[in-house]
């Protein structure tokens, strides 16, 4: 019996796929291949339109992500300052220290200072997880009326609210005629001076 070879309706429908369009099979290197299927699959989830620049620095992004630096041993004092150990007690990837479940996180600037009494500022990057249950008093990415927004939100007595740390600002209450969903729970921020 003869094994392989065309068979008649096999294989994939032209223009099948999530995107309607024909495929390509590329290989790639397997210490990205968790960041890329990621990728693609909010490419997929999102129905993203980007241009061929964004692609490439979100590949390159994903492809370069993984650096361990030096973490010393030793504390620095915010109070009294003590002599520094120059002994490094091990190396710190800030990908494994900050993302639990990197299919599922992403990254997002933000604009605005509505957060700033929760320290997140106007430019800081927020790590976003997708799979995390929102909960009452969670930092959140939302989308109301198809605008994205980072609030804390707050669940009580049957309403729910986004709430700004900001005293500026006002809670929105969100009601059951607008567009709302939230998109992911902010696990961290980076700040840089």
């Amino acid at each position: 019996m003869s094994r392989g070879g065309f068979r008649s309706g096999a294989g994939r429908k032209e223009n099948s796929g999530p995107f309607q369009e024909k495929t390509v099979v590329r290989r790639i290197p397997l210490s990205i291949a968790t960041r890329l299927d990621s990728y693609c699959h909010l490419l997929k989830a999102e129905k993203c339109s980007l241009t061929i620049a964004d692609t490439l620095d979100d590949i390159f992004m994903i492809a370069s992500s993984s650096m361990t630096l030096p973490f010393f041993s030793s504390k620095v004092a915010a109070g009294v300052p003590f002599a520094a150990d120059e002994n490094i007690d091990s190396y710190l990837d800030l990908n494994a220290h900050l993302i639990s479940k990197p299919t599922t996180s992403f990254f997002v600037k933000v604009s605005g200072d509505s957060m700033i009494l929760a320290g997140i500022n106007d430019g800081d990057i927020l790590i976003v997880d997708r799979s995390m249950q929102a909960k009452n008093g969670s930092i959140v990415i939302a989308v109301l009326n198809s605008e994205l927004t980072v609030k804390r939100l707050k669940l009580e007595e049957g309403r729910c609210y986004l709430v700004p740390e900001n005293d500026t600002y006002h809670a929105i209450e969100v009601t059951t005629d607008m567009d709302f969903i939230v998109w992911g729970v902010v696990t961290s921020v980076i700040h840089q001076f």
